[in-house]
């Protein structure tokens, strides 16, 4: 496949406790005015911190804004009718995953100048070139593809070890989870060079993971901004924003998915999915049905005694679905779109075998 004037924008970040005295530097060749949006409690956790870092900058917050409740499209046009955003000659995005991707959304299409200020670790929405839009009634519509991520990323450790901790919890989950949906979907391919670039970077989705996940899960419980929390952090927003980047654009087979989030979507026509568990949460726990069905013995074992370590899902009681439900959720995941770019078909047999493993491998 031959590429015509295409073009690869990678993130800029900083990372660390006091990572906020950067801002002024990094921000001043983008003009003065700034506009802070966000969600309510990204904002009650990260304003004050900011405001502090800036004040004897040239840097001026000429107003403050509550992004909304999702990343619609009726969301961004309604902040696009601010006048202080009119005004301003840069956006700060405060928050969680829809909180940035709202913004981004909002900036990026109208080149002006965006920073992130992500205050969960949860996703990589603060380091990646897509937003994921939502429909009013809270149900997914499409991902948004921008030619480049914000400006840069300010990744706060101090303010993301006082979040709650079971949005790192599910975001390692939907982390490592990169890792395997790219080998698996990449597998027997001659790959173009960014796609083989985000192949072989998703090995660092899962490595730290496995690595660091569990002392940086307890020191997150425990409010202390440690080196193994920071690279559970680097892990969830950078690596795998920069995985993200290489492997989904508008133009090409889409290698960043898999069976593991085929199982997440399918599920969520289960009200107690969207109510009561989160998007990596559910995706960790498909992960397990992806290595099974693909043969990934060695590897199945691996995530199981980890995600029980950690407490993340391993049987469908843990997210509260019933076997008739699931039987139901088996027979659609033959048509999900998120494994029709998969080295072999997926079957309800194959389902339902993978299903018989893991259920064994809990009354071991």
């Amino acid at each position: 496949m031959k590429l015509d004037n295409y073009e690869m924008h990678l993130p800029s970040y900083s990372i660390g406790d006091h990572i906020y005295d950067k801002i002024a530097n990094v921000c001043k060749d983008y003009g003065q005015k700034v506009l802070m949006i966000g969600g309510r409690k990204g904002l009650a956790a990260a304003e004050d911190k900011i405001r502090k870092y800036i004040a004897d900058s040239d840097l001026t917050i000429i107003g403050v804004a509550i992004y909304g409740n999702d990343c619609t499209y009726a969301t961004v046009e309604r902040l696009r009718q601010l006048p202080s955003y009119k005004e301003c000659d840069m956006v700060f995005a405060v928050g969680g995953g829809k909180a940035v991707d709202t913004c981004k959304c909002l900036c990026i299409e109208d080149d002006k100048p965006i920073f992130s200020f992500p205050t969960i670790a949860s996703n990589c929405a603060a380091t990646t070139s897509v937003s994921i839009m939502y429909n009013e009634d809270g149900t997914f519509l499409k991902p948004h593809f921008f030619i480049r991520p914000v400006m840069h990323a300010f990744i706060d450790t101090e303010i993301i070890a006082q979040a709650p901790c079971q949005y790192m919890w599910a975001g390692i989950g939907d982390t490592y989870a990169k890792y395997y949906e790219a080998q698996i979907s990449s597998r027997g391919e001659e790959l173009p060079h960014f796609t083989a670039m985000g192949v072989n970077v998703s090995q660092l989705c899962k490595d730290p993971i496995l690595l660091y996940g569990k002392q940086g899960f307890e020191d997150h419980k425990n409010h202390v901004s440690s080196y193994a929390l920071e690279q559970l952090v680097l892990s969830i927003v950078v690596t795998t924003g920069i995985a993200s980047i290489f492997l989904t654009r508008d133009f090409t087979p889409d290698y960043n998915s898999g069976l593991a989030h085929a199982i997440f979507y399918a599920l969520t026509s289960y009200p107690i999915i969207e109510e009561k568990h989160l998007h990596g949460e559910v995706v960790g726990f498909g992960v397990l049905f992806a290595l099974v069905v693909d043969g990934w013995m060695e590897e199945f074992e691996k995530i199981y005694a980890f995600n029980k370590s950690i407490g993340l899902p391993v049987s469908i009681e843990d997210i509260e679905i019933t076997e008739e439900q699931f039987k139901e959720t088996i027979s659609r995941i033959p048509e999900m779109s998120d494994i029709k770019h998969y080295p072999y078909e997926v079957t309800e047999e194959m389902m339902y075998e993978a299903w018989e493993v893991i259920k064994n491998q809990g009354n071991k």
